[in-house]
């Protein structure tokens, strides 16, 4: 098969679903792992796809957002350490905001062990996870609201439940984080949902792996010095520490 072809077919792919995996596409193709990141690498040159750790998702402005089956299979490992690492912050008896995001996904599962938790959240996905719970001492608020491509509840409604309360810590994930736009989302209804669970947020940490770094989304929710802490993963760039270290406490699982 002729690179071009090739191409075609990984450009088809990605389209498709809005993102594909390098693994994915070495058993479509049959070539080898190296073949598939040149042709990544060739259309990402077009400006065709967007190179990501792990694959390519669909190439798009600020206002592009992946759906939550897309991400969900993008830096898996690294999402399931950055978990782990932030439920070591949360302490029994705690009250936890979630939002929603394949990395917050992953915290919800991780937080099952932490005795007596009540836990806020905007996604649907988050609360099933909780509510699969068969423990009798956790209690999960789950939001109303508009539902978003990354299964968030929305909107007016969400956002005059959250003004409301008043939690320990926030989880929060993003779409982008970035030294002069801060942490950044391109939905803007799903921002404004999010500052509010900064607002109900006695402390707030960040949940986001290392491709994070450098995407701007439309809106900014936070910037980087109006956080607490970023727990990220080891594959976190160098400049990209020093930056974070400057404003807030940094975790690398």
């Amino acid at each position: 098969m002729l690179a071009r072809q090739r191409q075609e077919l990984i450009l088809d792919a990605v389209r498709t679903t809005g993102g594909a995996r390098v693994s994915e596409l070495v058993d479509r193709l049959g070539v080898s792992d190296m073949t598939v990141r040149r042709d990544i690498e060739a259309l990402a040159g077009r400006g065709l796809v967007t190179r990501v750790h792990g694959g390519a998702t669909a190439a798009g402005s600020s206002v592009d957002e992946p759906g939550f089956a897309v991400k969900s299979g993008l830096h898996t490992a690294a999402k399931q350490a950055i978990a782990a690492a932030a439920a070591g912050l949360i302490e029994p008896g705690a009250s936890v905001a979630l939002s929603a995001g394949t990395t917050t996904h992953a915290a919800a599962s991780a937080l099952l062990p932490i005795p007596r938790l009540t836990v806020v959240t905007n996604s649907l996905r988050v609360a099933e996870v909780l509510h699969e719970s068969p423990r009798d001492d956790l209690t999960v608020v789950l939001t109303g609201g508009e539902r978003t491509p990354s299964d968030a509840l929305v909107g007016p409604v969400t956002v005059a439940a959250l003004r409301r309360l008043h939690v320990d810590w926030l989880l929060m994930g993003v779409h982008g984080m970035d030294a002069e736009a801060g942490f950044t989302t391109p939905n803007l209804v799903e921002a404004e949902t999010n500052r509010a669970l900064v607002a109900s947020a006695r402390r707030v940490a960040v949940v986001a792996d290392n491709s994070k770094w450098g995407v701007v989304g439309l809106s900014t929710i936070a910037t980087l010095d109006e956080v607490d802490v970023v727990v990220s993963d080891a594959e976190l760039a160098p400049e990209a520490r020093t930056t974070i270290e400057k404003n807030c406490k940094l975790v690398l699982a």
